[in-house]
């Protein structure tokens, strides 16, 4: 073979790797692309994960104070119910609690424009009171003690009566782990912001009792609200707009 061809030749086979490198390269930028994808779902996942983890752990059952708060099967409450910071919708001075009792919710309002919100249900006696008041007094594991008015209603009440010194402390009293005592102008409305075991109450009207949270929301509103701070009750339907959470 002459230098020529030889020369021809080695100019053909360079032309040639050079039209296939490209393929090559392109199938390392897809595998690439791939291998880049699978990380951000993973990740996804991973977010969804953490979020039921944390969820699990709000909700577990605990000990506290000698009792034992079963855990709220959260997976079948409505996802607007859980305990959630949101974007605050009353535009109330933080360290304000506000009961949006039409909609079923309670907020703690926060500085920075937000507000812990926090599903409830509404009893009879949450429905009889609205204005401003005071969280005047504050109990951990109370006893319940109802009102001559419930006894009236309900003569198989009256062994919990004050003079009888109410309902011992504990899961099943109707009050829960936490109460919250409402006054206005120095006297106790009657109005209660309290925890129940009744998981399922929440978001709903029930036949008894004020404004109930789960437990393991009654003790972290507990353990947030202010002393003596302000409470606004609203009755109005649509007195609030539902807001994004923040």
């Amino acid at each position: 073979m002459s230098d020529l061809d030889c020369q021809a030749r080695s100019r053909r086979n360079f032309l040639l790797s050079a039209i296939i490198m490209p393929v090559g390269l392109t199938g390392c930028t897809t595998i690439s692309y791939t291998e880049k994808r699978k990380p951000s779902l993973i990740a996804d996942l991973q977010v969804e994960d953490d979020a039921f983890r944390e969820l699990e752990a709000r909700y577990a059952a605990f000990e506290d104070d000698g009792h034992l708060v079963p855990a709220v099967p959260f997976r079948n409450m409505k996802r607007q119910h859980y305990r959630q910071r949101v974007v605050d919708p009353t535009g109330e001075q933080p360290g304000t609690v506000v009961v949006d009792t039409a909609g079923r919710f309670l907020y703690l309002v926060e500085s920075g424009g937000t507000a812990m919100r926090y599903g409830v249900g509404i009893g009879r006696e949450g429905f009889a009171w609205q204005g401003e008041g005071v969280i005047h007094w504050r109990q951990h594991w109370p006893r319940w003690k109802p009102p001559a008015e419930m006894i009236a209603r309900n003569p198989s009440l009256e062994r919990f009566s004050v003079a009888n010194g109410g309902m011992e402390p504990g899961v099943s009293n109707p009050l829960g782990a936490r109460a919250l005592y409402i006054f206005q102008n120095g006297q106790d409305t009657l109005y209660r912001l309290h925890g129940t075991p009744e998981w399922n109450s929440i978001g709903k009207a029930t036949s008894s009792g004020c404004v109930r949270l789960v437990n393991q929301d009654v003790i972290d509103l507990y353990n947030r609200v202010p002393y003596h701070a302000r409470i606004v009750v609203l009755q109005e339907v649509h007195a609030l707009q539902p807001q994004l959470p923040a």
